[in-house]
């Protein structure tokens, strides 16, 4: 069963596919058959390689509807649970 690295020409995804005598080669996300066959086999890593990878990886989920739905509950769980304001300093 040979895995091969693709890279979508219309969405830019890459992602590896196992494929099998019978597999649709297309892309996870659009479902595009325009795919780049990526060179596979081995990685190459560096500092700045692993960073752009973090940077891209955090830019992408804090884009994600995942990222701001917690982020709204969160809030609202400190709405709920955080103590009432004190009253106001009444008038002598």
């Amino acid at each position: 069963m040979p895995i091969y690295d693709y890279q979508c020409r219309q969405c830019g995804e890459e992602f590896e596919l196992i494929v099998l005598k019978n597999t649709a080669v297309e892309c996870p996300s659009c479902q595009s058959t325009d795919l780049e066959q990526l060179v596979s086999g081995f990685a190459v890593s560096s500092d700045s390689i692993r960073q752009a990878n973090l940077q891209a990886a955090r830019r992408k989920y804090k884009t994600s509807s995942n990222y701001r739905d917690q982020k709204v509950a969160e809030a609202e769980e400190i709405r709920e649970h955080s103590p009432p304001p004190p009253p106001p300093p009444k008038a002598k």
